[in-house]
């Protein structure tokens, strides 16, 4: 899993999210905010993993580039028709059939459909593209009811960026942590929030560092 600032700050508010945190494998620290407010307050130097470089190295792997051994799930048709086209410009063997366009799901995420695709193709790796929170949730249901064990990759908007459905974020801006803001430029109406979201991580962090925050009640949960 590779968990945003503003998903993060979800801890406190969605136990079902909370809970597929931390039954996670491995988390990468992709978060710029979330590496460096964590270096401030506890003094101890967080390196920070780029989700964007993870999924890269993920992608030079010999099985996708192997058909049916990759499968997509993705969160429009839009975000489908781009993976096809860079994998057609790619030469890689990506079909439709390896391909799924997610519903917008509930709090609680369960897929049937998605469950039995997976589970009758059986490809070695899932990527799911979808966005921190459903994403991480339809994983934890997805390694917890299929009848074998792929490797199953959060990866958030990071496809996107490479296959042309995101806007581009150059090689020394995923660096310096200011993928951000191309993203804030792209998509304001978008990301201008979702940063007022984020700005509460430090506070978090500052307070509950060796813990996890208390769980309060929102208005999704009471609608649930």
């Amino acid at each position: 899993m590779v968990p945003a600032a503003p998903a993060l700050v979800r801890l406190q508010t969605d136990s079902i999210y909370r809970e597929a945190i931390s039954r996670t494998d491995a988390a990468i620290p992709d978060s710029g905010l979330m590496v460096l407010t964590w270096t401030l307050v506890t003094g101890r130097k967080l390196q920070r993993i780029s989700g964007l470089a993870y999924l890269q190295r993920l992608l030079d792997r010999q099985e996708f580039h192997t058909a049916g051994r990759a499968f997509f799930v993705l969160p429009s048709d839009d975000a489908k028709s781009s993976l096809l086209r860079w994998a057609t410009d790619q030469r890689r063997p990506i079909s439709a059939a390896d391909c799924y366009v997610a519903p917008h799901y509930p709090m609680q995420v369960t897929d049937l459909q998605l469950l039995e695709t997976v589970g009758h193709s059986r490809p070695n790796h899932i990527v799911i593209a979808i966005g921190n929170g459903p994403q991480e949730k339809l994983a934890i249901y997805l390694r917890d009811h299929l009848p074998y064990r792929p490797a199953i990759h959060c990866i958030g908007a990071a496809l996107g960026f490479i296959t042309g459905d995101q806007v581009a974020i150059p090689g020394w801006a995923d660096r310096f942590y200011l993928g951000w803001l191309f993203r804030l430029f792209a998509q304001p109406r978008i990301f201008i929030p979702r940063l007022a979201r984020a700005a509460v991580l430090p506070w978090l962090l500052l307070r509950y560092r060796t813990e996890l925050p208390p769980m309060k009640r929102s208005v999704e949960m009471l609608r649930s």
